[in-house]
C-alpha cells in the first residue's frame, strides 16, 4: 500500500467505509495523479482481503494542496456544490458521493466523487485515437458545445443562484487577480502591471451572466475513449462562479494555439494538428450556439492572458515555497512575459 502525501491510505479505508456504508472500503491503496498544479487528485482503489484491487470500483479524492494556500482558493466545498448541482443537466459531470468539510481527518476538507474512465489529453492523443482531422474537429467542435451548455443552464433552477456575484465580475476580476500577482510576484514585472491597469481602464460592459467554469480547456476534459466528439466529463471546477461567461472564452483561447504558431505561455500543442477549428471558427461557433455579441472578445482574451500570467506567478511561488507536491514547475517563471505581451497585443491589437 502507498501513502502518498494528504491522503493517508489507513485513514481515508476507515472512513469511507464509514461514510459510504461499505466494507469494501476498509483497506484501500491510494494513487496521487501526477497532473495539475493546484488542488490534489487522488484515485482510491478498494483493496480485497487478498490485496487483490477492484479497478472498477475505484472514486476519485481531490482535497487543497499540502502547503500554504491563499485564502480564498481551493474551495472543495463550493466545487463540490457546483458539480452536484450540474449533475442533472446537458453539461458532463462526475457523480459527487461525499463532501468531508471536518479538517481533521486528512487535514483539509475534501471530497470524493466517481471515477470517470476517459482519454485525458495533455500534449497529444494516444496512437490511434483520434488520428483523422474530422475527429480532431469534432473533439474541437464538442468542446465549444459543452461549454455553450454550460453557459445556458439556469443556475436558479439548479440550485446555484447563491453561487456568486456576478453583477460587477469582469472588473472584480481584474481586481482580484492584480490582487494575487501582487501577493505572488517573484520580481519586478513593469509590463505586467501596464496591462493589469490597462484592463481596468477598459472593461466592457456585460451582455449575460451565467455559471462559469473558470479554467475551460481541454485537458480539464475527460474523452470518450470509443467516441473522439463526445466528452464524458469535465473536472476541475475549483474556479467556478456565476459571473461574465465570455471570461471562459478568453481562457479558453490562452489554451489553443493554431497552426504555425509556438506559444512559449501555453503548455499544449494539440489544437495545432490538422482538423482543429481556428480560434475565430471557435468564436463563430460559441456566438451562433448562444446568440452572445462577441465585439470585444479581444477584451476578454487579453484579461485572459494576464490571468494565466497571474496564475503562472502563484505556481511558481507555491513551488519555492514547498508546496507542489514535488511537480517540475522548473521554466515557468519563463512564461510569464510571454503571456504579457500575448496580453498586451489581444488588447490593444484586437488579436484573439
Amino acid at each position: 500500500m502507498s501513502t502518498p502525501v494528504g491522503a493517508d491510505p489507513v485513514v481515508v479505508g476507515p472512513y469511507l467505509a464509514a461514510v459510504l456504508n461499505d466494507e469494501r472500503w476498509r483497506s484501500v491503496d491510494v494513487e496521487l495523479i501526477a497532473a495539475g498544479m493546484s488542488n490534489l487528485t487522488y484515485v482510491v482503489t478498494p483493496l480485497g482481503g487478498d490485496g487483490g484491487r477492484d479497478e472498477d470500483a475505484a472514486v476519485i479524492l481531490r482535497r487543497p494542496p499540502t502547503g500554504a494556500v491563499l485564502a480564498t482558493a481551493h474551495d472543495m466545498a463550493r466545487e463540490h456544490r457546483v458539480i452536484s448541482a450540474l449533475g442533472p443537466t446537458d453539461v458532463p459531470v462526475p457523480r459527487t458521493l461525499h463532501l468531508c468539510t471536518d479538517e481533521s481527518v486528512l487535514g483539509a476538507p475534501f471530497y470524493v466523487m466517481e471515477r470517470v474512465v476517459g482519454i485525458h489529453v495533455v500534449r497529444d492523443f494516444p496512437a490511434g485515437y483520434a488520428d483523422r482531422p474530422e475527429q480532431r474537429r469534432a473533439v474541437g467542435e464538442t468542446l465549444v458545445d459543452v461549454l455553450a451548455d454550460l453557459h445556458s443552464v439556469d443556475h436558479e433552477a439548479v440550485g446555484l443562484a447563491e453561487f456568486g456575484r456576478p453583477e460587477g465580475f469582469a472588473a472584480r476580476q481584474v481586481r482580484r487577480w492584480t490582487k494575487q500577482w501582487d501577493a505572488t510576484r517573484d520580481r519586478d514585472r513593469p509590463n505586467l502591471d501596464a496591462l493589469a491597469a490597462r484592463l481596468a481602464e477598459t472593461v466592457p460592459a456585460t451582455q449575460r451572466s451565467s455559471i462559469v467554469h473558470g479554467d475551460y480547456r481541454l485537458d480539464n476534459c475527460l474523452l470518450d475513449p470509443d467516441e473522439p466528439g463526445r466528452i464524458k466529463a469535465v473536472l476541475d471546477w475549483e474556479m467556478s462562479t456565476l459571473g461574465d461567461p465570455l471570461t471562459d472564452i478568453g481562457m479558453m483561447f490562452v489554451y489553443w494555439p493554431q497552426a504555425g504558431e509556438e506559444r512559449a505561455s501555453t503548455m499544449s500543442p494539440v489544437t495545432t494538428l490538422p482538423g482543429f477549428p481556428t480560434r475565430a471558427e471557435v468564436a463563430e461557433r460559441y456566438a451562433r450556439r448562444t446568440g452572445a455579441d462577441l465585439a470585444d472578445l479581444n477584451w476578454y482574451v487579453g484579461f485572459a492572458f494576464f490571468k494565466f500570467a497571474a496564475i503562472i506567478a502563484g505556481i511558481v511561488a507555491r513551488s519555492a515555497a514547498g508546496a507542489m507536491a514535488g511537480k517540475d514547475t522548473s521554466g515557468y517563471a519563463d512564461r510569464i512575459d510571454p503571456c504579457v505581451e500575448l496580453g498586451r497585443a489581444a488588447l490593444e491589437d484586437g488579436a484573439i
